[in-house]
């Protein structure tokens, strides 16, 4: 089975506007609805990553650390930064521990070697070993060390840019608490393609919360550079936030549409309506992936979909 990629956004799993606040009921949600989905599909080659929220991005924006640690200070918030991200990514694995599911937390900076913010190297072979053995590696933005900048922070986009190349999935799933990309009056924007990105970009906004890897705009300009570097790649952005059978996964606030999709390539029916409506449910994670995903002919299209004037 063809692997796939979720992300579960920091914003999502934590309030990016209180420092170290972590969503306990959304985090169990979401861990009960991965592990449905493996029960359901028992062989699913899932990678699960997700952001650092405010823990990592709140001390990262003290230290200032994506730009550069030369000092005693600096290299001391470089490990405060680490600290912080490694303590979310525990409460997310107790969390799908306590739901039964095998997971193992992935370190990147253990093995990256990073030259100027850019990944040049990480183990990947960890990865795939989980894969085979069933368990779900976890992965998530960290500190690295970077050859011109001393010390930086590599996000979890960034990570799963760099796996994709290994593992080639062809779905890579950020989900978030908006319903995608907005325009300047409030709709979402259906579609975002490098030809489109300099119009839309305007409208992209920042993070809700402290993000010091870009917020949105930097997100969606990485996804561009992702797919058209992964022809092979989908990428969707869609909101995890709701449970009710009323308002669908990625449906805005504004009702006018249901998400974006991202990159270029043929239409091959996933508008986001007739896709997002598989969604109608209150496992808003376990329908994509046990229900809708195995009837999909993964052939050779290269979207995604991507989201969040102010939150992702």
């Amino acid at each position: 089975m063809t692997a796939i990629f979720l992300k579960l956004g920091g914003s999502l799993i934590t309030d990016k506007t209180q420092a170290e606040t972590v969503r306990e009921d959304v985090l169990a949600r979401l861990a009960h609805e991965i592990a449905r989905a493996r029960q359901a599909q028992p062989h699913l080659q899932l990678v699960l990553g997700h952001g650092s929220g405010s823990f990592g991005h709140v001390a990262g924006a003290k230290h200032g650390t994506r730009q550069g640690v030369a000092t005693a200070a600096q290299w001391l918030g470089f490990a405060e930064v680490s600290d912080a991200a490694a303590r979310l990514n525990r409460r997310v694995a107790a969390a799908l521990l306590a739901e039964g599911v095998a997971t193992v937390s992935w370190q990147p900076c253990a093995s990256a070697v990073v030259a100027d913010g850019r990944i040049q190297q990480m183990a990947v072979a960890p990865v795939q070993a989980a894969l085979a053995a069933g368990v779900l590696p976890l992965v998530y933005g960290d500190v690295a060390f970077d050859t011109v900048r001393g010390g930086t922070i590599i996000s979890t986009e960034e990570v799963m840019g760099y796996l994709t190349a290994e593992l080639r999935p062809h779905w890579l799933l950020l989900a978030g608490e908006t319903a995608g990309v907005y325009d300047q009056t409030g709709a979402v924007i259906p579609r975002i393609t490098a030809a489109n990105f300099a119009a839309i970009a305007p409208a992209l906004g920042g993070s809700r919360g402290t993000d010091v890897t870009g917020g949105m705009a930097s997100k969606v300009q990485e996804m561009l550079s992702l797919t058209a570097a992964h022809p092979h790649l989908r990428i969707r952005i869609f909101s995890a936030w709701s449970r009710s059978a009323r308002n669908p996964v990625g449906g805005p606030r504004n009702g006018r549409g249901h998400g974006n999709q991202l990159g270029e390539g043929t239409n091959y029916e996933l508008r986001s309506t007739t896709f997002l409506e598989q969604f109608r449910t209150s496992y808003i994670v376990l329908r994509p992936l046990y229900h809708h995903f195995p009837s999909l002919s993964f052939c050779c299209s290269n979207k995604r979909s991507s989201r969040a004037t102010t939150r992702a």
